[in-house]
């Protein structure tokens, strides 16, 4: 059966979190990533701010990004069929220094260790999982903007878990669907790589056959889906037909998100994955380096109600 080998490494990965200032303080002066984009989640009829963190231009497997719901009061129930963790890379050496000044604002850091790896485990203050990964050989060029020493920054994205009841249909979707290949296993954990392999490709899967199905909707508390980066709209195409082929119908038309271009896949497991293709301009489209991230950008569509949206948003101090 033919593969599909244009998966390369992940792009971003997006979060359903709490409250908006929560979100903007953690991300930027706890973990000291940079705020490249401030926008909005237009789905439904009332606007949701859609936040991305990222190195100093936002490229692609540095990027978070935020949906922060806390403001609807909708909540989102963790379990099954999710992707349930967010790893980032993080200098071997840094991992003492990130422990004191994850403790220093109120956190909870424990070391542990999983495919020889020396982690520090805590939560998002929504409570979705984090992980900081030592790695030695993370070329990616971190943001540094004083928070947190350039030698010690966060270089990007390391790898995603997903929590499934089985491992069968995901081991299947991982490669006939997605072009992944099994690295290795650690107890439950099942290990992934796509594109080139290395930190900013990882999958990992942990087998939890009695966790109850988590919600799937908009909602505070859970990851909504990772994103993986594909070379052109030729490709994304080909992969989109190619699941289809495969007989994965859950597949989404692609979608404009102004930044990039997006095609996203149920996955069998349930968590949701997608195939995106950054705009040639990137984040620079519609704001100056020099003002990258600063005041909310509404999309053009959106225009005529720019000054309802933002008053309706919650206020965000930088």
């Amino acid at each position: 059966m033919k593969l599909n080998p244009h998966i390369q490494r992940h792009h971003h990965i997006t979060l359903n979190v709490g409250g908006a200032q929560e979100d903007y303080d953690f991300h930027t002066k706890v973990l000291g990533l940079k705020s490249v984009k401030k926008t909005g989640l237009y789905d439904g009829e009332d606007p949701i701010y859609h936040l991305y963190y990222g190195n100093d231009l936002g490229e692609e497997s540095t990027l978070i990004t935020c949906f922060p719901f806390r403001q609807s009061g909708r909540k989102a129930r963790p379990g099954s069929g999710q992707i349930k963790t967010l790893a980032l890379s993080v200098p071997e050496s840094s991992l003492v220094f990130w422990a004191k000044h994850l403790e220093s604002h109120g956190f909870k850091p424990e070391y542990q260790e999983r495919f020889g790896e020396k982690l520090l485990h805590f939560a998002h203050p929504c409570g979705i999982c984090y992980e900081l990964v030592g790695i030695s050989d993370d070329d990616r060029k971190p943001y540094s903007n004083g928070v947190v020493p350039e030698g010690f920054g966060i270089r990007g994205t390391h790898g995603i878990t997903v929590s499934v009841r089985d491992l069968e249909n995901s081991a299947e979707f991982m490669h006939y669907g997605w072009s992944g290949s099994l690295k290795n296993t650690d107890g439950i954990f099942s290990r992934y790589e796509v594109g080139k392999g290395g930190s900013g490709t990882i999958i990992d899967f942990e087998l939890d056959s009695d966790l109850p199905q988590g919600s799937w909707s908009y909602g505070e508390g859970v990851v909504h889906h990772c994103a993986f980066e594909v070379s052109d709209l030729d490709i994304q195409r080909d992969v989109k037909l190619h699941l289809e082929g495969l007989g994965y119908t859950d597949v989404s038309d692609r979608k404009d998100r102004g930044y990039f271009d997006s095609v996203y896949v149920r996955t069998p497991g349930g968590a949701l994955f997608e195939a995106t293709v950054s705009k040639p301009k990137g984040f620079l489209v519609d704001e100056s380096y020099e003002d990258l991230g600063k005041t909310i950008q509404v999309p053009p569509q959106m225009a005529a109600r720019a000054e309802e949206i933002a008053a309706y948003l919650e206020p965000l101090k930088y």
